[in-house]
């Protein structure tokens, strides 16, 4: 390799280091999230002392909501529940956010679901809930064992769904509680992209028949009562009156935080940089042979100083292994991609402005609110680009509601499925080259006396 290549192999790796590690405040903070998404916990709890065997049951009779300025007027406020609202029983290891619990719960637009441990879920019974039809639930715990059911009269019930939270003290917090996470609504924008809005929401759930009856203390995991509508209007809480308690909350349990977290796509922001330096870098890599033909060994050497550029830059500001490694063997099929190309056209500007639009210009334009999500995720399925779904963190979950788009950071490919799509063009472009090749070196000679002058002339 030339030292102007590896000079600017350097230069990748800190396009993608310097300005991942001033994202993240220092080196691996990505990493934690990037070995898992991080989750939500914040609603209103009232609550009391469970020891290691009992249960609580309740009667719903009614669950009501807020939306706040949904489109299209932005001016109004409305009664509403979003789908994944969330009011019923659930037991947890204390009150501090991210600790284990388990629950049951009647949803906005899900039906009664049993849900544990933030990323867990399982359907009960669909439908909704009123005076007229009203839904009996209970949580019951029997050692690390949690079991949700749900009954329409109160007296047959079925299980809903059972989790063993091994862990769990000898006492734990049980009780209702509320939330209710925000509205989301897409907003076009350029060429036809979405650009996310969420609204602030807040669900009500009306409860009686509590059994067995005590004292509860009330407090909100996760901070609470912060917007305008909750201290102007209606706060989040929780109100007993003659064996009616009314639970008031807003926020969600589940996968997805609301504080803004720093992921891998975040701390990669300089990855597109690093991308364009390989695929030039890779271009230059020609033998000095007559028919200019990429040589196999300084192909290599430059698929493997590629494979440690994106392995070391990537490895420093997200430290998750498959992340790393990943995005260093789309960078090694990147630059084998441009080697290739060269050799092809012969011209290094040709491989350059080719490999750019095959793989630099779909990873980028992808990457921001610019085109319609299925256009945007057609090119990561069907380009070189695909390769990069290497770097996604992010899970999709179907008891979240967020925008499941590559503006949002999530690829419609696997990891190993775009790495696959990626793969397969330097693959097809080896049998073009080597075809080429035997085509130009087999083709026959006419002998040296049948390309005279003169014996062409006639003479």
């Amino acid at each position: 390799m030339r030292k102007r290549s590896i000079v600017a192999l350097v230069a990748a790796v800190l396009a993608v280091v310097v300005p991942g590690l001033l994202l993240a405040g220092g080196p691996g903070s990505p990493g934690r999230e990037g070995a898992g998404p991080g989750v939500a916990d914040q609603f209103w709890f009232l609550h009391r002392d469970l020891g290691t065997e009992g249960s609580l049951t309740v009667r719903l009779t009614a669950m009501t909501g807020t939306i706040t300025y949904p489109p299209p007027d932005h001016d109004e406020i409305v009664s509403g529940l979003v789908p994944w609202a969330k009011v019923g029983l659930i037991l947890k290891d204390g009150l501090r956010q991210g600790s284990p619990y388990a629950a049951v719960m009647m949803t906005g637009d899900h039906g009664v679901r049993f849900q544990h441990n933030y990323r867990h879920d399982v359907a009960g019974r669909p439908g909704g809930v009123s005076e007229q039809a009203p839904r009996w639930l209970r949580l019951t715990r029997s050692g690390a064992t949690v079991t949700g059911s749900e009954s329409v009269d109160g007296k047959i019930w079925e299980t809903v769904g059972t989790a063993r939270l091994d862990g769990l003290p000898d006492t734990v917090q049980i009780g209702l509680f509320a939330t209710s996470p925000g509205d989301l609504t897409l907003r076009r924008v350029a060429l036809g992209g979405s650009v996310e809005e969420v609204r602030f929401t807040q669900a009500v759930g009306v409860f009686d028949n509590v059994s067995p009856g005590g004292a509860w203390a009330s407090d909100p995991v996760g901070e609470m009562n912060r917007t305008d509508w909750e201290r102007l209007r209606h706060a989040s809480g929780a109100v007993e009156q003659a064996g009616v308690v009314t639970v008031s909350g807003a926020g969600d349990i589940g996968p997805f935080g609301d504080e803004p977290l720093i992921t891998a796509r975040l701390a990669l922001m300089g990855l597109p940089i690093a991308l364009i330096i390989v695929l030039v870098v890779g271009t230059s890599v020609v033998s000095s042979s007559a028919t200019g033909a990429v040589g196999r060994r300084p192909l290599l050497a430059m698929a493997a100083a590629s494979f440690l550029t994106g392995l070391i830059a990537v490895g420093v500001v997200v430290p998750v292994p498959r992340v790393a490694i990943g995005l260093g063997v789309a960078f090694a099929l990147c630059a084998i991609l441009a080697g290739q190309l060269r050799e092809l056209f012969g011209r290094r500007w040709a491989a350059v402005v080719v490999s750019t639009l095959l793989v630099f210009v779909p990873y980028v334009v992808t990457t921001v609110a610019l085109l319609p999500d299925p256009v945007a995720q057609w090119l990561l399925r069907v380009t070189p680009a695909a390769g990069f779904a290497a770097g996604q963190t992010l899970v999709e979950y179907p008891q979240v509601t967020a925008h499941y788009a590559p503006s949002a950071g999530y690829f419609p490919l696997s990891w190993w499925a775009g790495l696959l799509v990626l793969g397969a063009y330097p693959a097809v472009l080896a049998l073009i080259v080597r075809r080429r090749r035997a085509g130009r070196w087999e083709q026959p000679r006419m002998p040296r006396s049948d390309r005279s002058p003169r014996r062409h002339a006639g003479v």
